[in-house]
């Protein structure tokens, strides 16, 4: 199966292509990077494009299995000022409209489109469990969730199956947020964020790169799909983390310092939702790490 990955050198994109390579598909990575796309795995194969259009790559999505949209500014980046807001919006809205121009143009069509989005789509809340049909977030990652899902709906009246994630926090030793959490706790100063009552719904990049294949094999997955295992509050992921690293887990830092450091961003530290998962269970999915010891154990002993 040919399948196209916009975003493809990305922390989620990158294992993906490296999962579908080794298994023999035909993998065409898209990237604006030329540096990062050096640095891809053989037998994956490097398009550069501009982030915005279907120039130099539109032809491949002609009988493609696939198009797996993950293209977008990493939220978690850098300080949320306006010029990077913009910037965050943009990339998303714009390499949704790229897909869908390459569609368009394509006669025979790909068979499915999976489109990327988060847990940020929900609201904030220490006692609701979301599902895949409760009510968005009037929030800037609510937002911007909304405007990246609907950048390819289109895809749907051209007759494409298309499936939204909604991904909870992807944990990795290689990147993400996980490296920098492991800092503190390697220093004896570890402990939880803020309050530490705040909700982290999370998964193990083995089982999110696991979900993305099931649903993209899968012909009956159709709409939103939240990916995350057994949410975790911030109090109880920073106790599971400092057991697998024996290391004392009872510093806290305090929510003014992070807001300090982090302006509106800290909302995404600070703040979280309780996703539920249970609609790609009732598929047939099943996650090979569900609890958080059982991905800690396995994440660490990779380092």
């Amino acid at each position: 199966m040919k399948i196209i990955i916009t975003g493809g050198t990305g922390l989620i994109g990158g294992a993906l292509a490296e999962d579908l390579a080794m298994d023999g598909h035909e993998v065409i990575v898209l990237s604006r990077s030329s540096k990062r796309a050096n640095n891809i795995s053989p037998g994956i194969r490097s398009v550069k494009w501009d982030g915005r259009t279907a120039q130099g790559w539109g032809h491949l999505a002609e009988g493609a299995g696939a198009i797996v949209n993950l293209a977008g500014e990493n939220v978690g980046a850098g300080r949320w000022n306006a010029q990077r807001k913009r910037a965050i919006v943009e990339s998303r809205l714009n390499a949704g409209a790229a897909v869908v121009q390459a569609i368009r143009q394509a006669e025979n069509k790909p068979g499915v489109v999976l489109q990327a989005s988060g847990v940020g789509y929900y609201g904030i809340s220490d006692t609701a469990l979301f599902g895949e049909d409760a009510v968005p977030a009037d929030d800037f990652q609510g937002r911007i969730c909304q405007d990246w899902e609907a950048s390819t709906q289109p895809v749907e009246e051209l007759g494409v199956r298309r499936v939204v994630t909604r991904s909870g926090v992807v944990l990795s030793v290689r990147a993400g947020a996980l490296p920098r959490m492991l800092l503190p706790f390697k220093l004896f100063v570890g402990g939880p964020l803020g309050s530490g009552r705040q909700w982290l719904s999370w998964v193990h990049l083995e089982d999110e790169v696991r979900a993305l294949r099931f649903l993209i094999d899968n012909p009956e997955a159709r709409g939103v799909f939240n990916i995350s295992a057994q949410p975790v509050t911030n109090r109880q992921f920073a106790r599971a983390l400092g057991k697998a690293m024996h290391r004392p887990a009872f510093i806290p830092v305090p929510a003014f310092v992070l807001r300090f450091l982090f302006g509106e961003m800290s909302t995404m530290i600070l703040d979280g939702q309780r996703v539920s998962s249970q609609r790609l269970l009732d598929h047939g999915f099943n996650f090979r790490f569900p609890d958080i010891d059982s991905a800690f154990k396995d994440l660490l002993k990779r380092k």
